[in-house]
């Protein structure tokens, strides 16, 4: 069998992968390769497909994930290419395609055969809905058809998998002794594992039988993330000993999956009030030895519905500027609806945001350099050069030239012949001819 990009590492190969996330990333070979070998950054990829490589981890530049997705209400295929498409176009740097409604198979493969990302999913999504269809009671699903829908999912060419291996019957417990929960369960994966459990009164497939779980994703080295099922759904269930629990499980899975050969991440919650975001990436990293961590959001308050993206960018720059890895995006009609293309496009762009300021303090060698350029462009009122260094250059141009200026070409709408930067600079001329920062 084909070494993982893990093994490769650990025998101190250095893949074309791992070259190419070196040459983005602007670090060496060896850096990739050495945290690799760690488990500490991981490339989400599959032998079965072609996609862009994305380094996630230590060290590297704070990645986005879009989420789109059918429901049991709305099952349009076209539209959720056109939205996986317009992920890619807003800049996301992977996707996960999280259907329950219509074919899931059809959808999973159309998705991946539009798209140049890196695409996850959640097998637990349609296991669930294939057995309710097949059995008509979800809670009738069994280990063959679990296991067989993940060979099958890895085979059509999926790059990670957020798999829930961390909810055990101990973790369920700690759930039922802390007397429930303000916002309840809210991972649909989770919930539906929980009801499973109890109904059939046996261990989690998933955590009983992790081996198994590895040796699939191995066999295609696609990225085990390691699904939190148990998340906190309110920021008042942050921390609680449920999350807490499978978090522990999750990292010391983590640990176990890279010592077999995986490529692994943890997830990380969703509700986290502002002041509990950096002790929760401190945990995460240091009981995981620094395995990358996948931020689902996070929401640093639960009534921002409508506004939820922006809410979500403010614990994402939060996340990124501690340690997060990968943060996935969140939409305006979070809470409220499934997401049109519009909403992807927006929520992808408030995360590419918020990453990047958090990286211009956990990156800052990287990230300075072009907050200054743009600062110079900006006083030197160098309109081409500040769309140069604009995080969304087209957006910018837009805005700008919906309300150009009627007389003086130079200034904007904003201040007019009023314009701050045009009159000091014409005071400090003669400095600015002698200044290293001309």
């Amino acid at each position: 069998m084909n070494k993982t990009q893990v093994e490769w590492a650990a025998a101190k190969s250095v893949t074309p992968a791992m070259e190419a996330i070196a040459d983005a990333e602007r670090v060496s070979p060896e850096f990739v390769r050495a945290r690799m070998a760690a488990g500490q950054i991981v490339v989400p990829l599959n032998r079965n497909r072609t996609s862009r490589i994305v380094g996630i981890g230590t060290g590297l530049s704070t990645k986005i994930n879009a989420s789109i997705g059918t429901s049991t209400d709305i099952a349009d295929v076209d539209a959720e290419v056109r939205k996986a498409l317009a992920a890619q176009q807003a800049g996301a740097d992977t996707l996960m395609e999280l259907s329950v409604g219509g074919d899931l198979d059809l959808i999973r493969r159309e998705v991946l055969a539009a798209v140049e990302l890196p695409v996850g999913n959640v097998p637990l999504y349609q296991a669930f809905s294939e057995a309710a269809q097949r059995y008509g009671d979800p809670n009738k699903l069994d280990e063959k058809m679990l296991f067989d829908l993940i060979e099958r999912q890895c085979a059509d060419g999926m790059a990670f998998m957020a798999v829930h291996c961390g909810i055990n019957r101990y973790t369920i417990e700690r759930l039922e002794k802390q007397g429930y929960r303000y916002g309840g369960l809210v991972s649909k994966g989770g919930a539906s594992m929980v009801a499973w459990m109890k109904a059939n009164r046996k261990e989690n497939p998933l955590y009983a039988h992790f081996d198994r779980v590895i040796d699939i994703l191995k066999k295609y080295d696609v990225v085990l993330s390691l699904g939190n099922g148990l998340r906190a759904g309110s920021i008042g269930d942050s921390f609680d000993r449920a999350m807490i629990q499978e978090l522990l499980i999750n990292c010391e899975l983590a640990e176990q999956g890279r010592k077999m050969g995986c490529q692994m991440m943890v997830e990380g919650p969703g509700h986290v009030p502002m002041q509990d975001i950096e002790a929760n990436i401190i945990l995460q990293k240091r009981m995981s030895n620094h395995a990358p961590y996948y931020m689902l959001g996070p929401l640093p308050t639960d009534i921002g519905a409508a506004y939820d993206h922006v809410a979500a960018a403010i614990g994402a720059s939060q996340s990124a500027r501690y340690g997060a890895d990968l943060v996935c995006y969140i939409t305006p009609a979070e809470h409220l609806a499934l997401p049109n293309e519009q909403d992807v496009i927006e929520g992808v762009k408030t995360a590419r945001l918020a990453a990047h300021i958090g990286d211009l303090s956990k990156l800052p060698a990287r990230t300075r350099p072009r907050e200054l350029a743009m600062s110079k462009a900006r006083r030197d009122l160098d309109w081409p050069g500040q769309f140069r260094q604009a995080l969304f250059p087209q957006d910018a141009q837009k805005i700008r030239r919906d309300r150009s200026p009627s007389c003086d070409p130079d200034v904007c709408t904003m201040c007019g012949e009023f314009c701050a930067n045009r009159a000091s600079s014409n005071l400090f001329k003669e400095i600015l001819k002698e200044s290293t920062k001309a």
